[in-house]
């Protein structure tokens, strides 16, 4: 079965684009170019690595957006491995999407073409830092990672204790599944390099942070306008891989071979 396609932008419904464009603005987020694409409101930000797409139209949000240029074959090929739609556009007049929920509910958005023009990828101008993972918190680890599997096979890292957490390569993007109690919705995860850099933004532009807000160690947390949680960390919080139980069977999964020391099954 083919993949899901490339990871596009972090999609956001926010009912107030301008204050949201603001906030990333500020925070070193460029505002890029779009295609005459949606009929409603939509504006995208990108630090040139991180593509986040602020749409006025109501969604499951917010959601995962891939490009996968021919939908109508992946749909076929998705629905015969037990994929479930809760919207299809397929036809030759229209631009084609698809939507699925995971079993924990998060939204995924596949596209036939990209909707905003790309950037320079080794750009990185936030005050928030490098970004390395966008997460979802999940009750089972385990039962998401096989909804996953067939198109994100490739387990980049995992870790079982202190709370279960596995990252896959979904189409480019640094996708994390976490068990983690603190961990309320779906959240994008930066390394922060500039303390005093973000510290003197956020007094600037009367943001305010919130200090350890408890998910794996981050130092601050902050919150867009539309809702969005960024974690910012000193380090990524997976570190050193931890042995998982032999119990713990990854036969369905592709382990990325430079964890083999890390990861035992």
């Amino acid at each position: 079965m083919s993949g899901i396609g490339n990871f596009h932008e972090f999609c956001v419904h926010t009912p107030d684009i301008l204050a949201s464009l603001h906030f990333y603005k500020m925070l070193g987020f460029e505002e890029i170019g779009i295609a005459d694409v949606w009929p409603h409101k939509y504006a995208v930000v990108s630090d040139g690595a991180l593509h986040i797409g602020l749409h006025e139209r109501e969604f499951n949000s917010p959601a995962l957006g891939f490009v996968q240029p021919d939908l109508a074959k992946h749909a076929r090929s998705m629905s015969d491995h037990g994929f479930n739609f809760s919207y299809m556009q397929l036809d030759e007049d229209a631009f084609n999407e698809l939507h699925l929920d995971d079993p924990d509910g998060h939204a995924i958005i596949m596209l036939e073409a990209r909707t905003h023009y790309a950037t320079d990828e080794d750009r990185n101008d936030s005050v928030c830092g490098h970004w390395f993972e966008v997460t979802l918190p999940v009750r089972d680890a385990m039962h998401s990672a096989r909804f996953w599997a067939p198109v994100a096979p490739l387990v980049l890292d995992m870790r079982e204790e202190p709370t279960m957490h596995m990252r896959f390569d979904a189409g480019g993007v640094a996708l994390g599944l976490s068990e983690s109690i603190a961990l309320s919705g779906p959240s994008l995860c930066f390394r922060c390099t500039d303390k005093d850099a973000l510290a003197a933004t956020c007094e600037r532009y009367g943001f305010v942070p919130q200090n350890f807000p408890g998910f794996e160690g981050a130092f601050q947390a902050l919150t867009a306008p539309e809702g969005t949680c960024l974690y910012l960390f000193n380090e990524d919080f997976l570190g050193e891989g931890i042995e998982v139980e032999e119990s713990d069977d990854l036969s369905e999964f592709h382990i990325n071979p430079d964890l083999a020391v890390k990861i035992e099954t």
